[in-house]
């Protein structure tokens, strides 16, 4: 069953899938906002911010966290590029370069500067969650059936491809001279990043949704057997297993090499010591019991995660204790990025947000319209994230 990109996992919430309109703008073409344009040009030219947003949530370990002055304080939107067809690919950021993928089954390349298009490249089938992730100048990701593409990232070239049996949603990740991606033929491979030859692969009992974690030479994939798995990245073997006995969509966050958070499709979040291999917390929403498909952020001693409960939730990292949670006006699929005290992260319900990460109180919130399940991608200063109307917003300083 293929659902525009959804998480299909086999079981009852299979049926999660949400309409997106028909889009009726022209495609390919990028939107300024007059003065804020130029101004944003120049705030780029100094370099403000991290430099660089290389994979899906912004790091190895997936914790989607930004140092200190990595996000101006007061934002607005500086440009819209637009696709022609819905955006859940979240993108990469490189040398001052966007890359994202469509449904319209076209890896885009775009100006972080200005959101003019520097190339596409023709992937033939939709690119549904699948994130490109950039190394050594090529570009990584995933389509719908189920092919691992390359390309060059100056020239939108393609360089090799590799075929899995079935649709990719996972996210590429490179570790030193290897692509590793999870397919739903229920394998996680290592490729050649230079050549896309085959390493390894690992044959799981269910799709693998998830993208991997890395830390410590390993690899951390959560799935829809119910099984938390550390892969050697050297190898391909497996050097350990954790029983979570529950199906799940996210990603898992690895923080200080220990822990393991991630929510699950059977509406809780999970917390995992991983020296222990016990589980240290577990949260359920008994008001509203739905699943947790946002991939949690971690910093501080905190927590954030999105669930199709509406809410953004904050625990307390190594107890579980929920702290504050906000409701917005319909699911979130969209992971946290957090930031100098700051969340920032987009809500079906159209509006992407930004909280204050101690209290959970409302500083800023964009109104697109339609809903943002792809997640934020963070640098030069300037926040990119894709939305199901074919649009790419970026947005920067006032």
């Amino acid at each position: 069953m293929r659902v525009l990109g959804k998480f299909v996992c086999g079981g009852p919430q299979a049926g999660y899938a949400e309409s997106v309109r028909p889009v009726r703008h022209q495609r390919g073409r990028a939107r300024g906002y007059g003065w804020a344009r130029v101004l944003g040009l120049l705030v780029f030219a100094v370099g403000v911010g991290n430099a660089q947003w290389t994979q899906f949530r912004g790091n190895p370990e997936l914790t989607g966290v930004l140092p200190p002055g990595s996000i101006p304080k007061n934002l607005k939107l500086l440009w819209t590029y637009e696709a022609g067809e819905s955006i859940e690919s979240s993108a990469a950021i490189v040398d001052g370069a966007v890359y994202v993928g469509s449904q319209a089954g076209e890896l885009l390349c775009i100006n972080l500067a200005d959101g003019k298009l520097r190339w596409k490249y023709s992937t033939k089938d939709p690119i549904g969650e699948s994130s490109p992730a950039v190394a050594g100048g090529i570009v990584i990701v995933g389509d719908l059936a189920g092919v691992v593409h390359a390309v060059n990232a100056k020239d939108g070239k393609k360089i090799w491809t590799y075929a899995t049996a079935t649709e990719i949603k996972a996210s590429p990740v490179v570790a030193g001279d290897r692509v590793i991606i999870g397919s739903y033929d229920s394998n996680l491979y290592a490729l050649g990043l230079k050549d896309g030859k085959l390493l390894w692969q690992v044959k799981t009992k269910g799709n693998v949704h998830a993208t991997a974690a890395i830390s410590n030479g390993l690899a951390f994939i959560s799935g829809c057997d119910g099984v938390l798995r550390a892969i050697r990245i050297a190898d391909g073997k497996q050097a350990y297993e954790i029983v979570t006995g529950s199906y799940t969509g996210a990603s898992p966050a690895i923080v200080d090499g220990r822990y393991a958070i991630f929510g699950t499709f059977d509406n809780d979040v999970h917390a995992y010591d991983l020296q222990t291999k016990k589980q240290i917390w577990r949260y359920e929403n008994q008001q509203r019991q739905f699943p947790f498909y946002s991939s949690a952020a971690v910093t501080g001693g905190k927590a954030f995660v999105g669930g199709r409960d509406k809410f953004m939730h904050c625990f307390q990292q190594t107890t579980g204790k929920e702290l504050w949670s906000f409701p917005t006006r319909a699911r979130i699929e969209s992971s946290p990025v957090v930031s100098e005290g700051r969340v920032y992260f987009g809500s079906n319900d159209g509006r992407f947000y930004v909280l204050d990460a101690n209290t959970g109180a409302k500083v800023w919130e964009f109104e697109a319209g339609e809903p943002l399940s792809a997640s934020p991608a963070v640098a030069g200063g300037r926040i990119v994230i894709g939305g199901q109307d074919g649009r790419l917003y970026c947005f920067g300083a006032q």
